[in-house]
């Protein structure tokens, strides 16, 4: 599975200035489990994702996909490892729902470019795990907020790979739907056995669903399974302010009066 090596993450700022964001991350994902990134805002969540999926370069460190450095795969290798659910705004909006899912069967379609049998499958499989049936002749540009992002998952489901890493998968949805998407990336490691990390703001819900939790924080990180974390205090000390308090027997964050 993906593992990093003394990974520094960042950005150049011009005149061969970097801006270093995270440094000497060395982690492995734990295969078929649900791992979520938590961190504040502004501490790399992002950052990281789009470095693991090699839309950004590192600053310095490794990161190997199965048996080889992740920048020895070429694109389309890559679409049939790594699905993926990002922040940015979709570019082709007057395409159909259908057709966008299609268009994440291309790195299994054949070389006359023709849907098989098995490519509907999971198309169809992934319209029915992300209750989007009745959206699926829709352009995308008449989708709300919240009925974008299940079609954006219901993409990465359709690309039917072993990972899976979503930013926010969250985002935009209602409570409702957010509690189905942490149920569907629960059910998806145990049942199809993916190995999953998505970066989340909904702290409390995904410490009640994720087996693991990679944290980002400003001196450093952790990664542990979400009972031991939560033992050695890690959320704790989540938040600097003091009006906020983690109850570690409920996993939630309460309001000091």
């Amino acid at each position: 599975m993906l593992h990093t090596k003394a990974l520094t993450i960042g950005y150049s700022t011009g005149r061969r200035q970097t801006k270093v964001i995270q440094e000497s991350l060395t982690f492995e994902l734990t295969p078929n489990s649900l791992t979520t990134l938590l961190g504040i805002n502004g501490i790399g969540k992002s950052t990281l994702l789009r470095t693991l999926i090699g839309h950004q370069p590192p600053l310095s460190g490794g990161i190997t996909l199965g048996d080889k450095p992740l920048t020895s795969y070429s694109a389309h290798e890559l679409a049939k490892e790594i699905s993926v659910v990002l922040t940015e705004p979709i570019p082709q909006l007057n395409l159909r729902v259908i057709e966008l899912l299609q268009i994440s069967r291309t790195p299994h379609v054949n070389w006359q470019a023709k849907l098989t049998k098995e490519d509907q499958y999971w198309i169809d499989k992934a319209v029915d795990l992300t209750s989007i049936a009745s959206l699926v002749h829709q352009p995308l540009m008449n989708l709300s907020d919240g009925q974008l992002q299940r079609v954006l998952i219901a993409k990465a489901l359709a690309q039917n790979t072993p990972l899976l890493i979503l930013d926010e998968p969250s985002s935009h949805l209602d409570l409702n739907h957010k509690v189905k998407l942490y149920q569907l990336l629960h059910h998806l490691t145990r049942e199809e056995n993916k190995t999953i990390l998505f970066s989340s703001h909904d702290i409390e819900l995904a410490l009640h669903f994720a087996d693991e939790a990679l944290v980002l924080q400003a001196d450093g990180y952790t990664k542990n399974t979400i009972d031991a974390l939560i033992a050695n205090g890690v959320f704790d000390r989540f938040f600097q302010e003091d009006y906020l308090r983690f109850d570690r027997q409920n996993k939630r964050f309460t309001l000091v009066q």
